[in-house]
């Protein structure tokens, strides 16, 4: 029996109809090329951007690059093991890291292994490292301060939840301490941290993290560690990582607080990974998409409107500029993403005003949303006197004789500038950054000697907790500063200098 043409196509497109074809989701694939921490791939047709890559031995990688041949996979330890022709797989699951309450008061890799010694960590639950941040109609205004304890801040540079503040200045000016007081000050207040360490050294982390311990911070904070030792692929992912905790945090109806320590040498790290795969230099050879890296990493810091639950996460990136240029490549892109700054200066800081932060340059966009009622009413001016006494410092270097009225100036501002100076690791309350700050700005130490305002402020703190802890709760609590309210703060003062006198 001889079959034209046309029938064998039938009888062929019928048996494939019928044909119960399932084809295996995981794709298998060959190492073309390998060395510094990247490998190009043939072979997995169907991989997705970001999705995990399974390599011989038990080691894992990202595939981050999609060509036409070949995947750009990026590796989470040196390869030492791999060689060119080995097999791979893909897994069909996008790049996703643990979460939930069980990584609390742990220390854990970019990969949300922990590295701590403490223990597996039993997470049920995981969520992809990569995610859309919510659009505009989905979130509300800041409007909730989150209080660092540091009265320069708090007082003059407020960050509410939901916020994006910049930390930004040279290397060992204190950037990391403003950070690691934020998350001591959040004890009691409902708000879970998270510390992303990347590309420092490993004794750097471990002193932040005995720091946080010494304090009992660690009992809301976890720790994600990215360290210098680390592969730049690690250090890439980590921010992303602890972003998608903290995310969880946000989208379960809570506050959380994350740190990113500091993004420019998560910069680094992704440059060094887009040469290695032969992507195209741009400026000062980091790749084109560089912005992109860390706008979609800081957009998903938000507050959530009330149809999602109403939870905020609240992102202090840190950013470390060379001799001060905060017009540089990377800091003019992550300020311009971000919802103000906090500068500090080496001048300040290497004339003992710490924290030395620059009223002038330091801004935060949300302002007065972010402040208690009283604290908005009683530190209102303070940045305007700080800066009339900047420029009259500077002109008084130079002019012998000085009218009365421009000595009082310079008399109030040097104790003003003496206030804002506080130790680290000694977060306020804010009801004493309220005290401090009002007993400056009503002139009760005019004639206190500069010497002396450290000790008549430690010692009217230990004054109101001994005496007025009602007060200190109303200051905190209260919706407008009365007057009866002043007046109760004004007494008290008045009452503790008389003592402290004598």
């Amino acid at each position: 029996m001889q079959m034209n043409a046309s029938e064998i196509t039938e009888l062929l497109e019928k048996q494939l109809a019928n044909l119960d074809f399932k084809p295996d989701k995981v794709g298998v694939g060959t190492i073309v090329s390998l060395g510094d921490g990247v490998a190009q791939v043939s072979g997995l047709n169907d991989v997705k951007m970001g999705e995990m890559i399974e390599f011989p031995g038990g080691a894992y990688g990202m595939a981050i690059n999609l060509s036409q041949d070949t995947v750009g996979c990026i590796l989470f330890d040196n390869g030492a093991t791999l060689r060119e022709g080995d097999t791979v797989k893909s897994t069909g699951r996008v790049m996703e890291v643990p979460v939930g309450p069980e990584l609390t008061g742990r220390v854990v890799n970019a990969l949300g292994m922990p590295v701590d010694g403490k223990g597996p960590i039993n997470a049920t639950k995981f969520r992809p490292i990569e995610n859309k941040a919510e659009g505009v109609i989905y979130r509300r205004s800041v409007n909730t301060p989150i209080q660092t304890g540091i009265k320069a801040i708090d007082a003059m540079i407020p960050i509410g939840r939901g916020q994006r503040e910049l930390i930004i200045g040279d290397r060992q000016l204190g950037k990391t301490a403003i950070a690691v007081d934020t998350i001591i000050n959040q004890k009691g207040q409902g708000v879970k941290c998270f510390y992303v360490a990347i590309g420092q050294k490993q004794s750097t982390v471990a002193a932040v993290v005995a720091k946080l311990e010494q304090y009992g911070a660690m009992d809301y904070t976890t720790v994600i560690a990215a360290t210098a030792s680390d592969a730049a692929a690690l250090n890439y992912i980590a921010p992303y990582s602890g972003c998608a905790m903290a995310e969880e945090v946000m989208y379960s109806g809570k506050d959380a607080l994350i740190i990113y320590d500091d993004l420019s040498k998560h910069a680094w790290a992704y440059r060094e990974i887009s040469l290695l795969l032969r992507r195209p230099p741009g400026r000062e050879a980091y790749p084109g998409d560089v912005f992109y890296l860390h706008s979609r990493l800081l957009e998903r810091a938000s507050r959530l409107s009330d149809s999602l639950g109403g939870g905020s996460m609240t992102a202090l990136p840190v950013i470390e500029t060379q001799a001060g240029d905060v017009s540089a490549y990377i800091p003019t892109n992550v300020i311009s993403i971000t919802d103000g700054q906090i500068y500090l200066l080496g001048d300040m800081f290497y004339a003992g005003k710490r924290p030395a932060i620059d009223a002038g340059i330091s801004v935060s966009r949300v302002g007065g949303s972010a402040q208690i009622p009283v604290m908005k009413k009683v530190a209102g001016n303070i940045r305007l006197s700080l800066a009339q006494f900047r420029e009259l410092e500077a002109f008084a270097q130079i002019g012998s004789d000085l009218d009365p009225q421009t000595k009082a100036t310079l008399h109030r501002g040097q104790r003003v500038v003496e206030v804002l100076k506080q130790p680290q690791y000694q977060p306020l309350h804010v009801s004493k950054q309220i005290a401090i700050i009002y007993a400056v700005n009503a002139g009760f130490l005019d004639d206190v000697e500069l010497a002396d305002i450290r000790d008549f402020e430690t010692k009217l703190y230990n004054f109101m907790d001994a005496k007025y802890k009602g007060l200190a709760d109303e200051l905190s609590t209260a919706k407008k500063f009365t007057p009866e309210l002043e007046n109760k703060l004004k007494g008290m003062i008045a009452e503790f200098k008389e003592g402290w006198k004598k």
